[in-house]
């Protein structure tokens, strides 16, 4: 295999969106080992419960992205021509093929860590596999942002959760829901610059029908609030207090809705807008301080 397939191939999986599961999941587990104060040697947890778990949802999306540009390949062709299929390197039967060998190597890890983490991930590819094949719900308005939020915040949470913890106590379910509000409102952002092609293709998104500043009133409050509505949580005793601080994400969410309206102009190196990497980074910073806060209130309590 030639150089320029590899790095095709390596193309096709998009591996800058596959640190959003990687720090999450791992964010979500190390919390949910202290939280739950397992008793297992650290090294052994790591090699045989965060390293293939991990791992698992990495490689869920991977599969994920490479089905999706098989069946986006026309909407490819108009506003990403220099992606991997719609520029020739690799056919869709090949992609396919990856996607496949991606999903099944996905399940087969989970299997490694326990069986509640294994159906998560089996319906996080469900939501995946059905937003992207005829009759996919990619094409669908209002329902592709939903077959968005569900997997990536709530399912995610609750699978890395699982690993060391009931994933429907009222910590995770909290923080998973919160998560699935603001991934329904901020996965808009990756609309932005297929809005055209999309529109061309037959996909329905709230950009694409409603327009950009429509769309964005319409998102604001699930990026919001939800952040806003945690001290409320702390004070009914859903979630411990120091989570209080996680408040303060409501205000890059404020500019991430900035950013949408303003002339949002694709990134070359992130193959998207500053909305989308800014959305990115803030989910990073809801999932990396929940695990300190979480952390630290476990063991100093």
């Amino acid at each position: 295999m030639d150089m320029r397939k590899i790095k095709s191939l390596i193309s096709l999986i998009r591996p800058f969106t596959l640190l959003a599961p990687i720090i999450v999941s791992v964010c979500i587990m190390l919390a949910s080992f202290v939280y739950n104060q397992t008793v297992e040697d650290s090294s052994t947890v790591f090699l045989m419960s965060i390293l293939p778990a991990s791992f698992s949802l990495a490689v869920l999306n991977a599969a994920s992205n490479t089905l999706n540009q098989v069946t986006d390949v026309e909407t490819d062709k108009i506003s990403k021509p220099y992606r991997p299929i719609p520029r020739g390197d690799i056919s869709p039967r090949v992609a396919l093929f990856v996607s496949i060998i991606l999903y099944i190597l996905s399940f087969a890890l989970s299997l490694f860590v326990n069986l509640v983490f294994f159906v998560f991930v089996l319906l996080i590819a469900f939501f995946t596999i059905t937003y992207s094949i005829p009759p996919r719900l990619k094409d669908r308005l209002f329902l592709n942002q939903l077959w968005v939020g569900i997997p990536r915040g709530l399912l995610g949470i609750l699978a890395s959760w699982s690993v060391f913890g009931n994933p429907l106590s009222s910590l995770p379910l909290v923080m998973g829901f919160i998560a699935m509000l603001f991934l329904i409102g901020g996965s808009i952002t990756k609309d932005l610059v297929d809005c055209d092609a999309d529109k061309k293709t037959g996909t329905r998104t709230l950009v694409n029908t409603y327009g950009v500043n429509k769309a964005v009133l319409m998102v604001f409050p699930f990026m919001f609030f939800p952040f806003l509505f945690i001290p409320i949580l702390v004070d009914i005793g859903l979630i411990n207090p120091s989570l209080d601080l996680l408040t303060l994400l409501a205000i890059p969410s404020f500019f991430i809705c900035y950013f949408m309206v303003r002339d949002d102009k694709k990134n070359k190196k992130l193959e998207n807008t500053a909305s989308w990497a800014l959305m990115y980074t803030t989910y990073f910073f809801f999932a990396f301080g929940f695990s300190i806060l979480t952390i630290s209130s476990s063991i100093f309590a």
